[in-house]
C-alpha cells in the first residue's frame, strides 16, 4: 500500500498530541511553550498562545516569548447581526490557509540593493538569507493544522498571495515551488563552497558596519552596528549552516499561486531590461559603497510573467500549474479561477508590469472579472490578489501592458454591486489588516464584503492565516480568521542550527529585532487577527 506524506506525518506523531486542533483548549501552558511537534501544532493556530516580543536586553534586543492566546473577536461592521445559536446551526463550506510575501531571497545575487538600507527598510534585512528555512517551517505548520479550528472542516488548500520570490529571478521562483512541493533544496547560489553576500566578514576590504556579520569582526575593525548598537548575537559557523542542503517536507495539500510585484519586477519596482539580465547573471555585486566579485550564476536570470507561469507546470505538487491555466500559458497572463463546492476563488494579477511597487489592473482583466461575476450568480465569490485595494493606485502605462489602468477604488465599487462577493484576500503590506467594505442603499447598510490583508514571512511576525467560510443557516455567513505561526520553536538552539526549524526560529527572532522595524507592530490591530467576520448571505442562499 502506498503511504501518503500525510499518513507519514501522522505515523511520526507530528500531529499526535494535537489531534483535536479544533479545540486546543486542553493543552497546558507547559505543552504550548514546549518544543515538540504537539506544542508546535497547538501554537500554530494562535488560539492557545501567541508569540510576541519579549523584554528588552542589551541594545534593545528582544527574545520571542509566548503570551495568552486570542479568542475570535466578532466583527459586525457590515451591519449584519451575529445571531444567537449560529454555532449549533453552522454548516462549514470551505477551510484553507493563506501565506503571503514569503520573499524567497538569493542574498548573493548581484541584483540585490542592500546599499539602499540607509533609507529603505526593505532593501536589506539581517534575516534575509534564512527565507527558505522560514518557508519550510510554515509548510510544517500548515501540515500540522489539519482542520479549521472554528469549523473542524479539513483544510482544503493553501493560497500563496504573491511576492513568493524577492527579485524576479529563476532560482528564487524555483526555490519557492520546490520548497512547497518538497524534495532536496540547496539554499545557495554561485559558489556552493562559500558565502558571497553582505553577511560575509572574511574579507576586511568588503566589511561594512551597515550589515550584520554573524561570524564576527575582522581584526582591527569595529563591530557592525547590529552587534554594537542593537544587541545582535555573534554565531560562528552560521553562514555555512544556512547554505547547507536540506530535504523540504512539502505541503500535504494542493496549493495555488498569486503573482506579486517582487515576483516579476526587479526588486519589486522595475520591469526587467536586457541590462538587468546581464547584471543578474554577472560577477559584480555592490556591497555598501563598495563592489565585490561574486561567482556568476545563470539561474539568477529574471523571468517574464509567461516564464513564471510556465515554471509552475514543472512541479511534483498539486494541482499541476498551481492554478495557472493553459490559457495563461498561451497569453502570458496570470489570472484564473478555481472552485471548492459553492465557493469560487477568483485570482487576480494586480501587478503593473510597467513598473512601480503599487498595483492596478489592466482593462482586459477588469472586463474578464465583470464577465466572470455575471456568470457566477449562484457561487460565493472570494477574490484574491497580491495588492490590497488601498495599494492599487498605480496608473503607470507603457508598452509592457498598454492602456489605462483600473485602480482599487473602481474595483471595490464593482465588487460592491454583487451580493455574492464575500471576501478579498491579499498581502503586500506585510501587516495584518481587515477592512469592511460596506454596501449602502438610501443611506442604509446592506452588508458588503470583507477585505483580509495578511502579514509576511520575511518580516515580523512571520505569519499566515487559516480562513474558514461557513453558512450559519440563518441568513448570515461567517468568515473565521485565525493567525497561523510557522512550526519553528519559540527560541533557537545554537547547537542545533544545522536544522531548518532552528534556523527559522532564529530568523523570526532576527525579524523581531530588525532595527528599522522595531517601531512597527506588523501583527496589526487585535481585530485584524483572530476574528469572526459576519455578513449577510447572498440572495440565493437565503
Amino acid at each position: 500500500m502506498q503511504i501518503s506524506r500525510r499518513d507519514l506525518f501522522r505515523s511520526a506523531a507530528v500531529v499526535g498530541g494535537a489531534a483535536a486542533l479544533g479545540g486546543l483548549g486542553g493543552l497546558s501552558a507547559e505543552a504550548v511553550a514546549g518544543t515538540g511537534p504537539a506544542a508546535r501544532a497547538a501554537r500554530a493556530a494562535t488560539r492557545t498562545a501567541v508569540l510576541v516580543r519579549g523584554p528588552e536586553g542589551p541594545g534593545g534586543y528582544r527574545p520571542v516569548v509566548t503570551a495568552a492566546g486570542e479568542a475570535w473577536q466578532v466583527r459586525t461592521d457590515l451591519g449584519t447581526k451575529a445571531k444567537a445559536g449560529r454555532a449549533a446551526r453552522r454548516r462549514p463550506l470551505v477551510a484553507f490557509t493563506q501565506i503571503s510575501d514569503v520573499h524567497i531571497v538569493d542574498s548573493e545575487s548581484p541584483m540585490r540593493v542592500e546599499n539602499a538600507e540607509a533609507f529603505s527598510s526593505s532593501a536589506y534585512r539581517p534575516q534575509e538569507f534564512l527565507t527558505l528555512h522560514v518557508a519550510e517551517a510554515m509548510v510544517q505548520g500548515i501540515n500540522a493544522v489539519e482542520t479549521g479550528p472554528a469549523t473542524s472542516r479539513p483544510i482544503a488548500f493553501t493560497l500563496q498571495t504573491g511576492d513568493n520570490a524577492d527579485n524576479a529571478q529563476y532560482n528564487e521562483v524555483r526555490w519557492n515551488i520546490d520548497v512547497l512541493d518538497g524534495g532536496p533544496i540547496q539554499p545557495d547560489s554561485g559558489d556552493h563552497t562559500k558565502t558571497e553576500s553582505v553577511a560575509d566578514s572574511l574579507d576586511p576590504a568588503l566589511y561594512d558596519v551597515m550589515f550584520w556579520h554573524p561570524e564576527g569582526t575582522p581584526e582591527g575593525l569595529a563591530d557592525d552596528d547590529a552587534r554594537a548598537k542593537y544587541g545582535f548575537p555573534t554565531i560562528p559557523g552560521l553562514l555555512d549552516k544556512a547554505r547547507a542542503p536540506f530535504e523540504a517536507t512539502g505541503l500535504d495539500l494542493p496549493w495555488f499561486s498569486v503573482m506579486g510585484n517582487h515576483d516579476k519586477l526587479v526588486q519589486g519596482n522595475n520591469h526587467p531590461t536586457p541590462s538587468d539580465l546581464a547584471r543578474a547573471t554577472g560577477d559584480r555585486k555592490t556591497v555598501g559603497v563598495k563592489s565585490r566579485t561574486v561567482t556568476p550564476d545563470l539561474d539568477r536570470r529574471q523571468l517574464s510573467t509567461a516564464e513564471i507561469v510556465e515554471e509552475h507546470f514543472t512541479t511534483t505538487g498539486l494541482p499541476v500549474g498551481h492554478g495557472y491555466t493553459e490559457q495563461n500559458r498561451t497569453d502570458g497572463t496570470a489570472y484564473y479561477t478555481f472552485d471548492r463546492g459553492r465557493v469560487r476563488f477568483v485570482v487576480m494579477d494586480s501587478v503593473n508590469a510597467n513598473g512601480g511597487d503599487q498595483g492596478s489592473l489592466s482593462r482586459s482583466q477588469f472586463a474578464w472579472i465583470k464577465d466572470l461575476i455575471a456568470n457566477s450568480k449562484r457561487k460565493l465569490l472570494v477574490f484574491s490578489s497580491h495588492h490590497p485595494s488601498w495599494s492599487m493606485v498605480n496608473s503607470l502605462t507603457g508598452d509592457v501592458d498598454p492602456g489605462p489602468r483600473v485602480l482599487g477604488k473602481a474595483l471595490v465599487k464593482e465588487l460592491l454591486l454583487h451580493d455574492n462577493v464575500i471576501a478579498w484576500v491579499n498581502g503586500h503590506t506585510h501587516t495584518n489588516n481587515i477592512k469592511a467594505h460596506v454596501r449602502k442603499k438610501d443611506g442604509k447598510v446592506l452588508s458588503g464584503f470583507w477585505e483580509i490583508n495578511t502579514a509576511s514571512h520575511i518580516d515580523w511576525p512571520q505569519q499566515g492565516r487559516i480562513l474558514e467560510i461557513a453558512n450559519n443557516l440563518d441568513g448570515t455567513l461567517s468568515i473565521f480568521s485565525t493567525m497561523l505561526d510557522h512550526a519553528a520553536p519559540i527560541s533557537w538552539d545554537e547547537a542545533r542550527l544545522d536544522e531548518p526549524l532552528q534556523l527559522a526560529a532564529l530568523s523570526r527572532e532576527l525579524a523581531a529585532n530588525d532595527w528599522q522595524e522595531r517601531s512597527h507592530d506588523r501583527r496589526g490591530a487585535r481585530n485584524a487577527r483572530n476574528v469572526e467576520l459576519v455578513l449577510r448571505a447572498p440572495r440565493f442562499l437565503r
